[in-house]
């Protein structure tokens, strides 16, 4: 059995959830099926279990394509689980009220004439699964959003990822899969001996695709989470899900990073190894399925790999963090989630930074750092000498005072639950500086005053021309205190040390992604886009220019749209 097939088992063995198969575990409970109604001619509709018990108001009907199906069982508001809350709240935290919508949208402000193409957005969207509430902020299933532009008029979308996990909790109504804090409650002892059985074969693992929506270079959309299998082809026009997006090769695997890095012409990604703590640095032509293992970073800390959420690279080589914020196989087998879920928190076991060559696959700078804790990284470049060798390689990222506390704020109950305190952990633009003359420590410090954004920084984009080179500006969602969520969003200038915020009280934006002017020169030459839920529960797709951070238009959807995750954009006829 290779390293990385052994690896494989152990995560699964690990997050299929093996504890929530006995009996009292305090796994989730089924939801109930919503009650059916009388059909508009009278035929009784078939019930239908996934319903959001925290809905959106809908206001007046826009012109609709594609609305949601008929027979829709009455939606009512949910009973408070065990250990949560009521849906209550901001319209960012309740479940989107249907499963499918498009039409139309409504443009205050002048669109940029030049934006012809679909900004998509992907996020957990649907936290419901009849009378039965989801913990956390990442346990929602995916809801993909679409806003196509072209001559100044905008049509909005959305629809539901069929996943396996979604169609499975809406033909059962209840969890069938292991989410980030959820597992399947079993049904009797046959049903835990068979949740046992599916450790080896991978069936009970999520592949709830609710964390980034990705363009390959040869055109297709991926919508991705860290489980491989969550890997999700789908139709940026029509947001059909078209299938699994399946690995050709014999690397192995079941999770990986969230965040591969993505060009016009490869796919980077990281594999986490839980049996021989370490990561494997694997590479993917545009155009095909398999991947290709470069090289092999051992962790110098134990007892397993850090999280790897996202990585940066520059023109040359591949950054590895290691922090000590770990898997922990002891937390993945839990029915009922820590504060630190799948993970644990090993301050002693050191933090690190890891450099691999792309060409070679060496390891050729491998230092030690202060302790970190991020989920984003934002870019890296490299430093060079007046001869042109390569001395050191700087890498930012989002990062959160080495404070993990970050993942519990994310609990539902607590974003629906805000009272006006000022609860959101700092966070910080982190700038990791690592030199490649062998020496042992590297550096990290603030890139620039927090207090600039707000002391909240994650979410982020950048110029995609710039990945992996030196730059200067860098767009992510902020803070103006007190919250207890990212309020606004930022554009930071790396050079000046300043930072540019836009601000509309009671809002939550999500990521600010980056669209350049076609034929631009300067980096910021072009329009920052952001879905917006807003405080009266409306929703629009919130279109920035990127010099000013002004605004110059907004799309309004004319129901409203729970918070969501990470975007890309889809060039009109970039697959033609």
């Amino acid at each position: 059995m290779s390293p990385t097939m052994a690896s494989s088992l152990c995560v699964f063995a690990a997050m299929s959830g093996a504890a929530a198969g006995r009996p009292g575990s305090g796994a989730a409970v089924p939801g109930r099926l919503a009650t059916s109604q009388q059909g508009a001619k009278g035929k009784r509709a078939a019930a239908h279990p996934l319903v959001a018990s925290a809905v959106t108001e809908t206001p007046a009907p826009a012109p609709a394509i594609a609305p949601a199906p008929p027979g829709r069982p009455a939606v009512v508001d949910a009973p408070r689980r065990r250990g949560g809350r009521g849906a209550g709240g901001h319209a960012a935290w309740k479940s989107v009220r249907q499963e499918r919508w498009e039409g139309a949208l409504e443009v205050e402000g002048e669109l940029p004439l030049w934006l012809d193409g679909t900004y998509l957005r992907n996020g957990p969207g649907l936290w419901n699964l009849g009378d039965y509430g989801f913990r956390h902020l990442f346990d929602g299933y995916a809801t993909l959003v679409r806003v196509s532009f072209r001559s100044g008029r905008a049509v909005g979308a959305h629809r539901q990822i069929e996943s396996d996990a979604y169609k499975a909790a809406r033909a059962h109504g209840k969890v069938c899969y292991r989410e980030f804090s959820e597992v399947p409650k079993p049904d009797g002892f046959l049903s835990a001996v068979g949740q046992l059985a599916s450790l080896f074969s991978g069936s009970s693992l999520t592949d709830n695709s609710n964390t980034g929506v990705v363009r390959l270079g040869d055109g297709r959309v991926l919508c991705l989470t860290e489980t491989i299998k969550g890997s999700i082809v789908v139709d940026p026009d029509t947001l059909d899900t078209l299938g699994k997006f399946e690995f050709t090769d014999k690397l192995g695997g079941l999770v990986h990073s969230a965040h591969p890095i993505v060009t016009d012409t490869e796919f980077w990604t990281l594999i986490p190894d839980l049996i021989r703590p370490g990561y494997s640095v694997v590479r993917m032509d545009a155009g095909t399925n398999e991947r290709r293992l470069v090289g092999r970073v051992d962790c110098r800390g134990g007892p397993a790999p850090g999280w790897v959420h996202s990585f940066p690279v520059t023109e040359h080589y591949v950054v590895v963090p290691e922090m000590p914020l770990r898997y922990c196989a002891k937390n993945l087998l839990r029915a009922e989630p820590t504060p630190l879920y799948k993970f644990e928190w090993h301050l002693e076991s050191g933090s690190y930074m890891h450099v691999m060559c792309k060409a070679s696959g060496r390891v050729v700078a491998s230092v030690e750092v202060p302790p970190y804790v991020t989920f984003h990284f934002i870019n890296a470049y490299e430093e060079t000498d007046e001869d042109g060798r390569v001395t050191a390689i700087v890498a930012d990222c989002c990062e959160h005072n080495a404070d993990t506390s970050i993942l519990d704020k994310l609990r539902l109950q607590n974003l629906r639950s805000s009272a006006g305190q000022d609860v959101l952990p700092d966070a910080r633009v982190g700038r990791f500086r690592i030199p490649l003359d062998g020496s042992p420590f590297g550096e990290l410090e603030s890139a620039l005053d927090p207090d600039e954004h707000g002391r909240g920084m994650d979410m982020c984009s950048i110029n995609p021309a710039h990945v992996g080179k030196r730059y200067r500006y860098a767009y992510a969602c902020g803070a103006r205190r007190p919250c207890n969520f990212p309020n606004t969003l930022t554009k930071v200038d790396l050079v000046e040390k300043t930072a540019k915020n836009w601000y509309e009280e009671g809002a939550v934006p999500s990521e600010p992604f980056f669209v350049p002017r076609p034929g631009a020169v300067e980096e910021d030459d072009g329009v920052a886009i952001s879905m917006v839920s807003a405080r009266d529960g409306s929703a629009y797709a919130l279109v920035l220019d990127a010099k000013t951070f002004q605004e110059v238009a907004r799309a309004k959807f004319p129901y409203a749209m729970p918070y969501g995750l990470h975007c890309c954009w889809v060039p009109r006829n970039s697959n033609a």
